[in-house]
C-alpha cells in the first residue's frame, strides 16, 4: 500500500508513511474514539453536555488499586474530571492509601478523520501517598495531547509531553507518553502504549478494549511493568467506560 499524500506537517507526514508501510492489512473502518484503558491521553473530550465515567482495578504482586474517575463537559470545550484511588496492600502492617485527581482540559483543534487534534490538560493529586507509578501523575501536572488518525480512523496515535512537580522529592519531571490503538473488528481495539518521565525507566503497557456497547459501553483488560524491574513489578489491570450521549 502506497502511503497516502502527506497533507500535515513534516512530522506528521514521517509518522503517517512509517505507519502506512508497517500497518499494510485491511481492518474495518470505525470512528475514532480512544479512552481506558491508556495512560496516554487522547485530543479528544467527553461529548458536550454529557459525562463520562471510567473506573479500574490494577493488581500487582503485593497491592491492588481501585479507580474511578468521572468526567463531565459542561460547554462543549471544557473537560472537567474528579475522582480519586485507593490502593491496599497485602502487608497488613501498611495502612489503605487513597489519591483524588482534579483535572482540567481543552482543545485547540479538534481531532478528525485523517486529521490530527491538540489540546492542553491541567491538573493536581492531593494526598499523593499513593506511589504514583504507572498513572505518572504527580501533585501538580500539566501536558499537551496531540492525537493523529491514519486509514480513515482504523489506526489512531496519541503523543503526550508534559511537566510534573513531585512535592514529596521537590523535583519537577518532564512526562512523556505514545499510544497506539487499532480498531481490528467493529467492537474490538488492540492497543499499546509507552510512557514515563525524564528521571525514571519508561512504562510500558499493551492490551484489549471490547464495546459491549458501541458508544456507550467498553470494557478492557491490560498487562504492564516499568522496564528494567523485576516481574514482582508487573500489574494486570481490568476497567470499564460508560458514555451516555447526553445528560444535560
Amino acid at each position: 500500500m502506497t502511503p497516502p499524500n502527506c497533507h500535515h506537517k513534516y512530522l506528521v507526514c514521517l509518522i503517517r508513511s512509517f505507519l502506512c508501510s508497517v500497518l499494510c492489512f485491511a481492518l474495518v473502518h470505525l470512528p475514532a474514539e480512544a479512552a481506558r484503558p491508556f495512560v496516554t491521553d487522547d485530543a479528544r473530550l467527553t461529548t458536550a453536555g454529557s459525562c463520562q465515567f471510567e473506573s479500574w482495578t490494577r493488581f500487582y504482586a503485593d497491592s491492588t488499586e481501585v479507580w474511578a474517575l468521572p468526567a463531565c463537559n459542561p460547554t462543549g470545550n471544557l473537560e472537567l474530571t474528579v475522582g480519586g484511588g485507593q490502593a491496599r496492600y497485602q502487608d497488613t502492617s501498611l495502612s489503605t492509601s487513597e489519591d483524588y485527581v482534579f483535572q482540567a482540559k481543552t482543545l485547540f483543534r479538534t481531532l478528525e478523520t485523517n486529521g490530527w487534534g491538540w489540546g492542553a490538560a491541567i491538573g493536581t493529586v492531593r494526598h499523593p501517598e499513593i506511589n504514583p507509578g504507572p498513572n505518572q501523575h504527580g501533585n501538580t501536572y500539566l501536558y499537551f495531547p496531540l492525537s493523529l488518525s491514519f486509514a480513515d480512523d482504523r489506526v489512531v496515535m496519541h503523543l503526550n509531553t508534559g511537566w510534573l512537580h513531585d512535592k514529596s522529592l521537590s523535583r519537577q519531571r518532564l512526562t512523556w507518553g505514545i499510544g497506539s490503538e487499532i480498531n481490528a473488528t467493529h467492537r474490538l481495539t488492540l492497543v499499546a502504549e509507552s510512557f514515563g518521565d525524564n528521571l525514571a525507566n519508561p512504562y510500558w503497557q499493551t492490551g484489549v478494549r471490547y464495546a459491549i456497547i458501541p458508544n456507550l459501553f467498553q470494557v478492557d483488560a491490560t498487562v504492564g511493568q516499568q522496564t528494567g524491574t523485576s516481574e514482582g513489578n508487573r500489574w494486570i489491570s481490568f476497567g470499564l467506560r460508560f458514555t451516555p450521549a447526553s445528560l444535560f
